[in-house]
Formats: C-alpha cells, structure tokens, sequence
C-alpha cells in the first residue's frame, strides 16, 4: 500500500519460510505469525491516493525556551468522568492536536547552539497501539516494545521498521552484537537479527527455551520443579512474565527475571538453558550483571540480594549467593549499575533510591528522594543517574567526586507513569559540556526524547524538594 501524500511504501514482509521437521523443532509454533514491516522510499509518480490512507507524519516546534513543555499532548489532561487512571481522550477532545489527523505526532526543537546547556525535551513519538513497556537504544536506532505485541524500531526520531510477535506485551529489550533480544509476558525470550539484504526486516533467530530443549527435557522427571503446589514444570522454563534481561561483560551470558520468583541463566551461542536459581520468595523485578562476576537481583520481596558467579570448568559457571544488601517492606522495582561499574542503583515502591559503592565493599551509600510515588525505571550515563516514577515525572541526579548526590533538574512532561528509560551519551558540546540524550517510554503510550547536559545551569538552582541521606553507620542511622 502507499500513501501518495508522502511518496511512503508500508511493505509487509512475511518472513517465516516452510519449515523442516529439524526447523520445527528450534521454534516455536506459536509464534508462525511473526512478521516484520518496514517504510521504503518510492517516486512521487507511483499510484494514485487511497481515501482510507492516514495523512504524513505531522511535525511541531517546541521552543526550549517554553517553560512548559510538550502542552499539545493529547495525554496532558483528562476528563473527570472517564474512569480509567490514564485513558486515551476521543478526537473531538484534542481536535487541534495532530494526531486528530494522524496516528503519528512528533516535533523537534531547533538547532540549538553547541556551547548552550540545555535540558528540556526535544521530541515526541506517539503510537496509538498500547503502554510503552521496554525501550532500547543503539546509536541513532530505538527499539520500543507495547502491549500491541509489536517492537517498533525508530531512527532519527521517525518511525523505520517493525516486527510483531504472538507472544503478550514486550516486558523487555537488550540489544548485542547485532541481536535483539525480547522478553515476553508468556516467559519466552525470542531473539531477533536484522536481515543482511534488508535493514528494514528483522527475523527471529530463535526462541529460548527451544521446542527441541523443551521437548529433551520433559522426558526426564528430574528435569520437573514444583511451582504450584501440585503443579509441577520444565525448569528451563520461565512459567510466568519475564521482568528484565541482562548481558554479561563478555556477552556470552544471558540472565532472565522473572514474576516466577527465579532467574535464569542462558548460554548465548546456542541459547542453552545453564541454570535455573529459585532467587526471591515473590516476583523478581529486575536483573543486572554487575563488576566482579557478580549478579544482582531485586525483588517484590523488599531485598535486592548479590550473586556471584564461579567457574566450574570445562566452560561451566554456576551462582551460588552471596549476602543481602537491602530488605524492606517496600518492593524494589528497578536495578542498574554506573558505567564506571563502581555504584549500584535500587528503585523502590516507596519513591526511593538506593546506592552502594563497590570501592566501600558494598557498603550504603545513602538515599535520593526526589518522587511522590514508586520508582519504576532507572538508567546511568557518565556520571547521571536518571529515576522515572509513577509520578509522571524523571529526576535527574548528578554524582560528584565524593559519591554526594545533587538533583539537577526534574523532566515533566510525561501524562503518565515512566516505564522505562534509555540514555545515549553525545559526548561533549563545544562549551565543554557533556551532552546526553534521554529516551522514556510511560503508560500514556508516548516515548519522549529529551536533551540533558551535565553541568549545572549558574542561573538555575538545584531542585530543592530533592534531596539525598547518607548513612553514617550500619544500622541505618543519618
């Protein structure tokens, strides 16, 4: 089909081949409907307008120096008589918004000057299909994942491709060596690879666990653990949501959380299960592979706990655990370590965020409070660190030579709660400034993209309703 308007090719590429009795085996037979889509180039002189078609992608300019960022959101504002926490407004409610004509809108702001530190957002991209619940960036490409069970794949802030699977909404996105991989809300993983003829489509390399390790495995009882009682499963199987993927430093380890109350070990070479470890006495929310061979794990239960990674021989590795850093009442929600691989970062239920410091032997660190209600993502770049809540809103912290922590600026822009966040660094601006861009996906069903600069604006004060604790001895007193 083609929308004459804008000279725009969508091509569905329907990538499942006819398969051997070998090929069924490595697949998955439920997902024989995956499909990649894609936008190609096509002459202005190409057929003739389709009535039914969408008009092009509209675009807006957003003025930096607009204290009020992003009010043409359709997601701003909602009617008190609709009952759902975050609904989508009718047409007639947002008829100016470009998205009353399309289901696209998005909006740049103008060339700003190298040496000027600016933070505010940038840019928009809204998709009418579901909650953004897992993006992932990888030099100028995007990859975001919904509740459409669709992963849509963005470049230089326009919409470049596409694939769908029949597997639930997409909890989670890692990207390495030319492989995506994506965890589901039916337990599976599936692997993606895009095509080398076709940068636009993207096929599924494989599905973890396989249909053939799968098959092996229900043939021997051992191989069977008690998840309900009276219900007994496959142990490389995840039997409930995956909740966060990690990659080990050398990427040839792939770790799997799960609501299921364990987390998983996956060889990447041949997507071998190596091991299935029964981690927290309630859901595990996230996953990170840290410095020193460690693991880190946080849970619904209120701890993040540490494990720790040892060689077995013959290219074997087992984790055994290693302590508890945290236990609470209050869930923890997000994990993430520093570039630097020096601080380890915990969001929680109650709106906090908690660190330790590699070079103190893990000890605490202290506490950032900066949000109302739950922290649900976290992300790292230089010496940044970025909380998004459910509060709408993603506080940015600045960490200085003495680990102290200062929140340089709160992004408010979002209608609802920030799922998840990415971050690319742009290195230095020509004032010397280090220059980042910050990607955030939320339920309102929007990614936005915001520019942030790591210095401190002399004209603007740090946030003062965000503040951090430090702890002076072990049992937790400030």
């Amino acid at each position: 089909m083609r929308n004459s308007r804008t000279g725009n090719m969508f091509k569905e590429t329907n990538v499942v081949r006819k398969q051997t009795f070998a090929d069924m085996l490595e697949s998955d037979p439920n997902d024989q409907q995956e499909f990649s889509f894609g936008f190609t180039k096509t002459p202005e002189s190409s057929p003739a307008n389709h009535d039914w078609l969408p008009p092009p992608m509209t675009w807006e300019n957003n003025s930096p120096y607009n204290a009020s960022w992003d009010q043409s959101s359709p997601f701003s504002t909602a009617s008190s008589s609709q009952t759902s926490a975050f609904p989508t407004p009718s047409r007639d409610q947002y008829s100016s918004s470009p998205l009353s004509k399309s289901p696209w809108s998005s909006h740049a702001a103008p060339p700003l000057n190298e040496s000027y530190s600016y933070t505010g957002l940038i840019g928009s991209l809204v998709r009418e299909e579901g909650h953004i619940y897992s993006l992932s960036a990888s030099g100028d490409m995007l990859y975001t994942g919904s509740d459409s069970k669709n992963i849509r794949v963005w470049k230089n802030q326009k919409e470049f491709s596409g694939f769908k699977s029949n597997s639930g909404l997409v909890k989670a996105i890692i990207i390495a060596g030319g492989r995506i991989f994506t965890g589901h809300q039916d337990g599976k993983i599936r692997v993606w690879k895009v095509s080398g003829k076709n940068p636009n489509i993207h096929k599924r390399i494989g599905t973890l666990p396989t249909v053939k390790a799968y098959i092996k495995s229900s043939f021997n009882p051992k191989n069977y653990v008690e998840i309900r009682r009276n219900r007994n499963a496959v142990w490389i199987k995840h039997f409930d949501a995956i909740s966060s993927l990690s990659l080990s430093d050398d990427k040839t380890l792939l770790y799997s959380a799960s609501w299921d109350r364990t987390f998983k070990v996956w060889r990447v070479s041949d997507f071998k299960c190596l091991e299935s470890i029964k981690a927290h006495d309630d859901a595990v929310n996230s996953i990170i592979a840290g410095f020193d061979g460690l693991v880190f794990t946080g849970s619904a239960d209120g701890t993040v706990k540490v494990w720790r990674r040892e060689s077995q021989g013959k290219g074997r590795t087992k984790h055994f655990f290693s302590q508890t850093l945290l236990k609470q009442e209050c869930a923890i929600t997000a994990l993430v370590v520093d570039p630097s691989a020096i601080f380890l970062y915990s969001g929680s239920s109650d709106g906090l965020v908690n660190f330790w410091e590699r070079n103190k032997f893990l000890s605490h660190g202290g506490i950032l409070r900066g949000h109302k209600l739950a922290v649900l993502c976290l992300a790292t770049a230089g010496n940044l660190v970025f909380s998004g809540s459910a509060d709408a809103n993603i506080c940015v912290w600045k960490r200085d030579q003495e680990s102290d922590h200062i929140c340089l600026s709160v992004l408010i822009g979002h209608g609802g709660p920030v799922k998840c966040l990415a971050v690319e660094d742009k290195g230095a601006s020509a004032g010397g400034n280090s220059q980042y861009i910050v990607y955030s996906g939320s339920l309102d069903k929007s990614v936005k993209i915001w520019r942030v600069t790591g210095q401190v604006d002399a004209a603007v004060e740090p946030q003062q309703h965000c503040q951090m604790e430090v702890f002076s001895s072990d049992n937790g007193e400030s």
